[in-house]
């Protein structure tokens, strides 16, 4: 009998021992998609289907009009609920392989979150708001196969994904110390200044962009340039000179230019002046301000 209560006495502690250890957190691969409104869905499908060159496909959200294919990910528009409002970004999505172990570990974090959802293309996902309120999905893509890009997509690999950021301690503890991302690059308009910082998914090479220092109550035309998408490509000319050959023509901010980090990039912007920017996933030079601390994307 004393036997058999020092053994039970253990299992118990064996049980709370188990039950005090923290959820670890799956990993976390890259951007899944990125969703936008809009007021102008002909515009939108003149840009991402006949200029990039990417396929649609049906929509998987609720409410979503168009969807269009970035190698294994996609870009997703719905219509504006508020045309008077002065951001068109919807949320931006993260690929995570465990889905369950993942809501378990941001719940043990002190995170309010909901309950896991199912999409009609097998996909689990959750939403929750980040320190400033960005809409930050986590997603669990289901057995189902992906839509093949289009052969004539200009990208097929959407490399990060920028937005408005205000305060940047609160934004790091959420996506720094909870979720493990890590430093790509940091720059600014000016060598000893930061206006944009890039932090990599920590199993991956994606990442968000914080775009800092910026007006308060920014208008349609800031935001859409802040909250943006960025695609990457190979070669840049060679891009360019697809996109003249489907009518395109360099013009005002729309014109390949040299980035602060030694990247080719060239700006395109949706009818609501989102931007969408093409990126090569090399420098070709030097960056400004602070060396690349992670490894590049590739296609």
């Amino acid at each position: 009998m004393k036997k058999f209560a020092v053994v039970l006495t253990i299992v118990v502690l064996q049980i709370l021992a188990a039950a005090q250890v923290p959820a670890q957190r799956p990993r976390i691969l890259g951007i899944d998609h990125v969703s936008f409104y809009t007021t102008q869905p002909d515009g939108v499908k003149k840009l991402y289907g006949d200029v990039l060159g990417l396929a649609s496909t049906e929509p998987v959200e609720p409410g979503g009009t168009l969807r269009y294919i970035v190698g294994t990910q996609w870009v997703g528009y719905s219509p504006a609920p508020d045309p008077k409002s002065t951001d068109r970004m919807d949320h931006v999505a993260l690929r995570t392989d465990n889905i369950a172990e993942l809501r378990k570990y941001l719940t043990g974090q002190g995170i309010k979150v909901p309950e896991i959802q199912g999409r009609a293309d097998h996909s689990l996902f959750f939403v929750v708001d980040d320190p400033e309120g960005h809409k930050i999905e986590f997603v669990e893509r289901g057995k189902a196969e992906a839509a093949p890009p289009a052969p004539s997509a200009v990208s097929r690999h959407m490399i990060h994904a920028g937005f408005l950021v205000y305060h940047r301690e609160a934004e790091d503890h959420f996506y720094r110390d909870i979720l493990g991302f890590r430093p790509y690059w940091h720059g600014g308009m000016k060598d000893d200044e930061t206006d944009w910082l890039a932090l990599q998914v920590p199993d991956g090479t994606d990442w968000i962009e914080y775009m800092l220092n910026q007006p308060e109550h920014a208008d349609l035309r800031l935001t859409g340039v802040m909250n943006h998408i960025s695609l990457g490509v190979a070669d840049m000319k060679e891009a360019q000179a697809i996109l003249e050959s489907r009518g395109w023509k360099p013009h005002g901010d729309e014109k390949a230019q040299m980035g602060k980090d030694g990247k080719w990039q060239l700006n395109l912007y949706d009818p609501d002046l989102v931007r969408v920017e093409l990126m090569e996933f090399k420098p070709v030079r030097k960056p400004c301000c602070s060396d690349f601390t992670g490894p590049h994307p590739t296609e």
